[in-house]
């Protein structure tokens, strides 16, 4: 007994629709889970996930991280200062993306420099709480979108809350207040301000330096990142936020 074979129409509509569905399932998706963590604080992060998982497999056993989230309240004013000074010195007066930066960074590498980093605060969050690392076009792009969203729904000061929670600031070691404890015995809002400063310098790469003996070199990023504290403002920008 032969059975009949449905024929299914193939229209070029039918390949649009469907990406524009995907599209608005994850626009969706990613606006609910940004409006749970303006108020709930993220149980993990990508960044932290996919470390996590890499150093399990090369040690073939159960690696542990230290996190503890703090509120914005509870962190030295001094780091959340200097992280801004070290990281994104515009990061009240743009709207997630600093162009100014991004035309430095292009004129850089025309000339032959050295490419530097232009990500924002909220592109470093973006990243790191929802992404993959790489530099590939679809992640920064998926990352470009979702730090438009990050910037209309959490606002700076959520934004650089959770920065500072979730930053990578030593070997299995994320946010200021796990940091402040491994490197300074103390919570994060009792940091001093060369404390703050020293933590802020070991920023974007923080596996490459010693904060027990720190070289010439992170000792004087330190003071220029205070330096640039003073300038941008000191504590009184964070009133702006």
């Amino acid at each position: 007994m032969s059975s009949k074979i449905k024929k299914k129409k193939f229209s070029v509509f039918t390949m649009v629709i469907f990406p524009v569905k995907v599209f608005f399932v994850f626009t969706i998706l990613l606006v609910v889970i940004l409006i749970i963590f303006k108020w709930i604080n993220p149980p993990v992060s990508a960044f932290i996930v996919s470390n996590t998982t890499v150093e399990n497999f090369i040690s073939f056993g159960v690696q542990e991280y230290k996190q503890n989230w703090v509120s914005f309240d509870d962190i030295s004013p001094d780091f959340l200062v200097g992280v801004i000074a070290s990281e994104d010195q515009r990061f009240l007066e743009h709207f997630g993306f600093d162009f100014q930066q991004i035309e430095k960074a292009i004129e850089e590498r025309d000339r032959g420099h050295r490419i530097r980093g232009a990500s924002t605060i909220t592109q470093q969050t973006a990243k790191n709480l929802f992404l993959w690392s790489g530099k590939d076009f679809i992640r920064k792009g998926v990352e470009a979108y979702i730090t438009l969203w990050m910037e209309i729904i959490l606002g700076k000061k959520r934004i650089l809350e959770i920065y500072a929670n979730i930053a990578e600031l030593g070997n299995s070691i994320y946010g200021i207040e796990a940091a402040s404890f491994e490197h300074f015995n103390k919570p994060a809002k009792r940091l001093s301000r060369s404390e703050a400063a020293l933590l802020a310098a070991i920023l974007p790469y923080p596996k490459r330096y010693n904060l027990s003996k720190p070289t010439n070199f992170l000792l004087g990023k330190r003071e220029k990142i205070k330096l640039r504290m003073d300038q941008i403002g000191g504590e009184a920008i964070l009133k702006q936020l």
